[in-house]
């Protein structure tokens, strides 16, 4: 017999096939460009070829560079001309143009149009005519014509991406100018603030200007700038994002827009499932999407979800090696190489590596014990198809904290630095995940992407629970416990695009199959009741008795196997009405099976199965190039676990959304968007007042707010990335929870962080940063007490040369005494650093 899993596979694989297929419909074409040239090819004699090469130097001289080919070439309308996007294979460098009457013309070598001429007249006021063709010699020619004048333009040159920004002139020129072509070469995403593409909610490489969602990107400059390690401490730069609870401060937990969760995607896939820190050695940007993503990952918490892009590999060699090294001990190198492994530069690689180590500002120098390694391998098969393999490892030993209590209607007045478990507690997690990535270009319209992903994770823990304070006393109950557990994730992603037009209507289609399977066991043990020393947490003392064995926890209270098959299927339509009017039309339907094996009761199985359709529907609307206006519509869901009295289980979750905003793009080199929705979360399940021992699914949780941010670069030198958001988040009814603010959410949060850098003079390089975030009060254990609101303030100063940059930052510069998180209640408060020094050394050679 097939069982439900096997079901699943046969299903997706089916449709795999099913969507491969785009013979259904006919691809954009484009005029034909006439032929510019014509040369004569002619065989030399064997007296006129070059000798063999007998030295390594020859025979580097004589290795012919490989021919990128250009695969897509798009328009985007600017306030002051056009941008003209070369999507490639590899990275170009155009040559100096030429100036022939009213146009701007500019050849780049070694590269080939992958599909036919591009030609489109009058694109926008002030140019005539852009014309992209193929000329003999593995070369392609780029003219864009005036109307009344030549333009000018500035180019940026990217791993596999060449971008014009073309500007319109209104008076007439003989010559080139010196700055009619700019090029910026930055071998990977721009460098700086402002990042105006995003893969995250259409799973393809969108323009933000077109996606009528919020979407903001943390670029891996403010990374760099903030020395960050942690993506929750760069999460501090967006709106309506905050750090939560944090299994102990272990694991990477977020409060989006109201609503919990652990949802942080590697390149568009659960990878972690909530079993530690996320790296950031190998992040290239990370992208926060606010609002429902059942979209994108099936079922889903409704405020959002956290999207690290990781660093692929390169053409050209590049290799880097930094160092950090600051307050309490802490200590990390790390390891960033790439470049080809063949002379055809079709075998490319990438490794990262990363050590960490540190006590921590907490007593007793808790170690923080952490190696990362992710090695990448991509593979271009053939002009059309690529092959790209990754790897990652984490080792991660750290300290299990709880951090403090508190007492009344306030944390306690204790020192931030004391522990209230035991010294030697502590969470060990071994992970490791493996995976593909197969993307095919059948022509210029049409690409099949195919991924898997493996992840597999032991996590192991030994710590004093804190169970309840005697507050008159300040006596703290504890208890000795340990968790041993596995997770395992698979993931197998399908996607076919297509570019297709209607009539005057284009259309950029996605069709795709998702198909999971995540188990999860393990137990929790215990010691005895009665047998774990109490703490005073004024006059704290540790280690009463000796630290207990794992085989001294004999009180089992959970020994379980659960196993989640979930298959997704996504079709999404982005279609361009008119240049300026977009609508995006998305729809999933998923079936989410579960199954959980109760060891401890004799293995016994319960297994439920929810399906659930999750539409989004999305306008833009562009009045003028710079401004996007935007509205959408999207729903969520998550299966319920809650059973009822009459044995049956209850219905899913539903988020539902309402959003408006605005987004503002000043060129490419500043971004500002402002959001304003209503989120509401349906079918929560509550206790049964009629029958205590089961659910009802009438809780409600609604959220609603106002967002603003804004990345880039002010003036040259300048950067800037700032936030501000409103979140008005409560519960509506519920017979568990207090109805009224939601518990750990702030009202208000704010960023604001800037740098300038010395562009010229003896000082060019160097530069100084400042930052200042804000967190609102939070109301915690149904308003029993209070976590007080706080303003910390950041400072760096870098100095860039050459190959080489080195900085210090100054984090907490004023020393302010403040709480992060409260993982639950009142007995699991985490104060944030005190003041934290981080000197930081770049070399790239």
């Amino acid at each position: 017999m097939i069982d439900s899993g096997e079901r699943l596979i046969w299903l997706a694989s089916v449709m795999s096939v099913l969507v491969a297929y785009p013979g259904w419909t006919q691809p954009i074409s484009h005029d034909a460009a006439e032929a510019i040239e014509v040369t004569e090819t002619k065989i030399p004699r064997l007296d006129q070829l070059e000798p063999s090469a007998t030295t390594v130097d020859e025979w580097l001289a004589q290795v012919s560079p490989t021919v990128v080919q250009v695969t897509e070439v798009r328009l985007n309308p600017l306030a002051d001309g056009i941008e003209m996007i070369l999507e490639t294979t590899g990275e170009l460098t155009p040559n100096a143009p030429n100036i022939v009457g009213n146009a701007l013309i500019t050849e780049i070598p070694n590269a080939s149009l992958a599909g036919e001429a591009f030609r489109q007249s009058n694109p926008v006021a002030g140019i005539a005519l852009v014309e992209v063709t193929n000329l003999p010699g593995n070369r392609v020619r780029l003219a864009v014509t005036g109307t009344m004048a030549p333009p000018t333009a500035a180019v940026r040159t990217e791993a596999q991406q060449v971008t014009f920004s073309i500007a319109a002139q209104t008076s007439g020129s003989a010559e080139a100018p010196d700055d009619a072509l700019q090029v910026v070469v930055t071998g990977e995403q721009a460098s700086g603030y402002a990042v105006d593409r995003a893969t995250t909610v259409t799973r393809t490489d969108t323009p933000l200007r077109d996606i009528p969602r919020s979407i903001q990107v943390i670029p891996q400059q403010v990374l760099e700038d903030q020395a960050i390690v942690r993506v929750g401490d760069a999460t501090r730069n967006v709106s309506g994002v905050v750090r939560d609870g944090g299994f102990g401060g272990t694991i990477d937990q977020f409060n989006i827009r109201g609503f919990f969760t652990t949802d942080v995607l590697e390149n568009g896939l659960r990878s972690q499932a909530g079993t530690g820190f996320a790296e950031t050695a190998n992040i290239e940007r990370i992208e926060v999407l606010k609002g429902p993503a059942s979209i994108l990952l099936g079922n889903v918490e409704p405020g959002g979800i956290i999207n690290v892009i990781t660093e692929q590999p390169q053409e050209e060699p590049t290799y880097e090696i930094g160092l950090q090294a600051g307050s309490y001990t802490f200590v990390r190198p790390t390891l960033d190489f790439t470049g080809p492994l063949t002379n055809d530069r079709r075998l490319l690689y990438r490794l990262n590596l990363a050590y960490e180590y540190s006590d921590g500002f907490r007593d007793f120098d808790q170690d923080v014990d952490r190696l990362f390694i992710a090695p990448v391998l991509t593979w271009r098969l053939s002009d059309a198809t690529t092959l790209t393999f990754d790897f990652t490892h984490l080792r991660d030993d750290r300290p299990f904290d709880r951090g403090i209590v508190a007492i009344g209607d306030q944390v306690a007045d204790i020192p931030i630095t004391r522990i209230l478990g035991e010294p030697n507690d502590i969470r060990s997690v071994r992970s490791t995940s493996a995976g593909y990535r197969l993307e095919h270009r059948f022509n210029e319209n049409w690409t099949l992407r195919n991924r898997f992903q493996f992840f597999s994770s032991d996590d192991f823990d030994f710590r004093a629970e804190p169970l309840e304070l005697n507050e008159a006393g300040g006596i703290l109950s504890r208890n000795f416990r340990s968790n041993d557990d596995y997770t395992e994730v698979y993931n197998l992603q399908t996607d076919v695009v297509g570019q297709f037009a209607t009539g005057s209507i284009a259309h950029n289609l996605l069709v795709g199959v998702d198909l999971r399977r995540q188990t999860f066991g393990g137990t929790q043990r215990r010691l005895p009741d009665g047998l774990t020393p109490d703490i005073n947490i004024f006059d704290p003392d540790y280690d009463v008795i000796d630290r207990p064995g794992f085989d001294d926890l004999t009180n089992e209270v959970r020994n379980s196997n659960d196993r989640t098959d979930a298959l997704g299927i996504l079709v999404q339509d982005l279609v361009e009405i008119t240049d300026n009017l977009k609508l995006l039309l998305a729809g999933r339907f998923d079936v989410v099976e579960q199954s959980s094996i109760d060891n401890l009761a004799g293995s016994v199985a319960s297994d439920r199965s929810d399906d659930a359709f999750s539409p989004t529907v999305g306008l833009v609307y562009q009045p003028i190039e710079p401004i996007s206006l935007y509205a959408n519509y999207a729903r969520s869901f998550q299966p319920n676990f809650g059973t009822r009295a009459d044995g049956s289980f209850l219905q899913p979750e539903r988020g539902t959304q309402y959003e408006i905003g605005i987004r503002a793009e000043f060129g490419r080199n500043l971004i500002a968007s402002l959001a304003a929705y209503h989120l509401t979360k349906t079918n929560v399940a509550t206790t049964d007042p009629d029958n205590p021992d089961f659910s009802i699914a009438i809780g409600e949780q609604r959220s609603q707010g106002i967002e603003f941010d804004i990345g880039g670069e002010i003036l040259p030198g300048w950067n800037l990335i700032a936030s501000y958001g409103l979140i008005d988040a409560e519960v509506i009814e519920s017979n568990d929870v207090p109805e009224g603010r939601v518990d750990g959410v702030p009202r208000n949060t704010a960023s604001l962080w800037t740098t300038y850098e010395i562009q010229a003079g003896d000082l060019e390089g160097l530069g100084v940063g400042l930052g200042l975030f804000y967190v609102d009060e939070r109301l915690q254990d149904g308003g029993s007490y209070t976590l007080s609101g706080y303003l910390r303030t950041d400072a760096s100063l870098f100095y860039r040369r050459d190959n080489w940059r080195a900085a210090i930052n100054v984090q907490n510069l004023f020393d302010q005494r403040y709480f992060e998180t409260a993982n639950f209640g009142r007995l699991t408060i985490m104060p944030g650093a005190p003041l934290t020094v981080v000197a930081s050394l770049t070399v790239e050679f």
